[in-house]
């Protein structure tokens, strides 16, 4: 499969799992601050589920051991707190101005395709480079 194409159904799939577990999220608890509490879950999932298909088979990265492991998925994380502002201002953005659950998933899926768009070059850079220790 294309690497382009490959990544971009990877985006896809992770995108749905985190607009899905936002629903799930919502559905459970409706209480304060639930919005916020649904985007920060909803990014978690779709966060590991993003970074165990791009390490596996966008980058193609095997780690040497568990601490290696986590030292890989520390980069990743952090590499994702741009792309992650990115998708939030876009997903609080539209929640805010339209006022609605649907224009605020809407806004999350522009969000995360530019947020993926970035990360791209971020991990390749930065955290499934071959000379990562």
């Amino acid at each position: 499969m294309n690497l382009v194409v490959a990544y971009m159904f990877f985006a896809l799939v992770a995108t749905v799992a985190n607009i899905a577990s936002q629903e799930v999220a919502i559905l459970k608890y409706d209480g304060p601050f639930s919005i916020q509490v649904s985007i920060f879950f909803g990014t978690a999932v779709g966060l590991l589920v993003k970074y165990f298909l791009d390490k596996k088979y966008i980058f193609r990265f095997q780690t040497h051991s568990t601490k290696h492991g986590v030292k890989v998925l520390i980069l990743y994380v952090s590499m994702g707190l741009l792309t992650t502002a990115i998708f939030w201002g876009f997903e609080f953005g539209f929640h805010v101005f339209f006022a609605s659950r649907e224009m605020r998933y809407l806004g999350g899926v522009i969000g995360l395709s530019i947020g993926y768009a970035a990360k791209y070059y971020l991990d390749k850079h930065y955290v499934f480079r071959k000379e990562n220790p």
